[in-house]
């Protein structure tokens, strides 16, 4: 398999959990919205994922719950039953609408409003800082008494949340300021191979 990915992106969850998996899978490291990039996943965003049967597959939540899936052996998607699977997929489901959105109109204002006055760019950034915190809210309640986000187990779920919240940081509220996302991301802050995949990532090529 191989991996597309941009750093600091989505795309570095489906690394973490795809070596938390055991996978064989190489990666390589791609220019958002590039005309190269765009042959193979036409949106131009990432991640994309090539399992070599001639369909590239793409959306984060949906890989994750694909490999999930290729590799159940290992324990990291959801438990048997159908309580179980529905818990899984709102969770994931919450990430990839909900949690995931809230951060784009900081990452491109100039995509949320016709304006390109300085001054309306800036308050598009102030009101994504506003839903993210929300959103930063329902996670932290979500995490009460966890260190894992799916049932206290860690899953694929994991290595998405975690992603995601590091944006915290380019907030105004960071996510240390939330008790409960805080223990989340010092336990995976913690994880010698995370941060090696952090590291790899962010290198230069």
């Amino acid at each position: 398999m191989k991996l597309y990915y941009a750093p600091g992106t989505c795309a570095v969850s489906i690394w973490i959990a795809l070596h938390w998996l055991g996978a064989d899978f190489e990666t390589e490291r791609v220019k958002l919205g590039s005309y190269e990039y765009k042959k193979i996943n036409p949106s131009g965003a990432v991640p994309a994922l090539d399992t070599g049967d001639g369909n590239i597959k793409t959306q984060a939540g949906a890989i994750l719950s694909y490999i999930a899936d290729k590799y159940k052996e290992k324990d990291l998607g959801p438990d048997e039953g159908l309580e179980d699977e529905f818990l899984f997929n709102q969770i994931s489901a919450f990430l990839s609408a909900d949690y995931h959105p809230a951060f784009w109109p900081m990452f491109g204002p100039e995509n949320y409003t016709t304006s390109r006055d300085e001054k309306d760019l800036e308050k598009v950034v102030e009101a994504a800082y506003k839903k993210i915190d929300s959103v930063a809210i329902i996670l932290d309640n979500m995490l009460e008494g966890k260190t894992h986000i799916y049932k206290n187990k860690r899953t694929v779920l994991d290595a998405y949340a975690y992603i995601l919240s590091r944006w915290l940081s380019k907030t105004p509220k960071s996510w240390t300021e939330y008790p409960n996302l805080k223990k989340f991301m010092e336990t995976m802050e913690n994880d010698e191979e995370v941060q090696n995949i952090i590291e790899l990532s962010t290198k230069e090529i």
